[in-house]
């Protein structure tokens, strides 16, 4: 039987179908039966992470748990979760599972890595922010990490808030302002640290792709190492031939 990944999602749904659209797009199949086989569990009713670690409300890890099960049960071979700030309980939930479990911010990092960068603007959640989960990994390995300021965090929050409520312009004009603002003086590497912020800045990063790093991008392209790709597809040929 062939290997199947495991999507932890609905955080948010959207960011889930983003995850899910560039898992297919950058596969690079002829057909529907050389694509990966994927199991999604986008369970939106999951506690709001930045709610919980800023303002100590309802954690969402009990429910995190339970998608993750529904997942092993299904016989998943490997899963992965596009939220960053989700990432806070990753040491949480691969404790709960045998199944292989990517992190979204340790493919970030090791493209940031790979790519000999040294100095990124982070744009994510209040709480990826405050939590470090990029500025401590990044440290080790001597990335300057470029934090907003309170005003400009504020926004970016607001940014994200708008863009799962449906107002995609409104999320558009309070983050645009601070990355071209950054631009101005001379920063040119933005790591898009939040699952709803390549959605945001959809266009601008296509304009731009070499400035901005997208974290679900790198999430899908190590699901899609793992899975072996080529390998796979080199058995379907010889069974086909056989």
């Amino acid at each position: 039987m062939k290997k199947i990944l495991g999507m932890l999602g609905g955080m948010g749904p959207s960011a889930t179908a983003d995850a899910f659209s560039k898992l297919i797009s950058h596969t690079d199949a002829k057909n529907d039966q050389e694509h990966i086989p994927v199991i999604i569990a986008s369970i939106p009713d999951i506690p709001d992470r930045t709610e919980n670690i800023i303002y100590n409300g309802p954690s969402p890890l009990p429910a995190m748990i339970a998608s993750l099960k529904i997942l092993e049960s299904a016989g998943v071979s490997c899963i992965i979760m596009p939220c960053n700030t989700a990432h806070f309980w990753y040491e949480d939930l691969i404790k709960e599972t045998q199944v292989h479990f990517i992190s979204i911010i340790n493919a970030a990092c090791n493209k940031i890595f790979k790519d000999n960068v040294k100095e990124v603007a982070l744009l994510a959640t209040t709480a990826t922010i405050q939590t470090r989960l990029y500025q401590n990994k990044l440290s080790l390995h001597g990335v300057e990490c470029i934090e907003p300021d309170e005003i400009n965090q504020y926004k970016i929050m607001q940014s994200i808030i708008a863009y799962k409520s449906g107002d995609f312009n409104k999320s558009k004009e309070l983050i645009y302002p601070y990355i071209n603002k950054l631009r101005s003086i001379g920063v040119n590497k933005f790591v898009m640290g939040c699952t709803e912020i390549p959605l945001i800045l959809e266009e601008l990063s296509r304009d731009y792709p070499e400035q901005f790093i997208d974290a679900t991008e790198a999430l899908i392209n190590e699901a899609i190492d793992w899975y072996g790709y080529s390998d796979e597809i080199k058995e379907a040929g010889a069974n086909q031939l056989s």
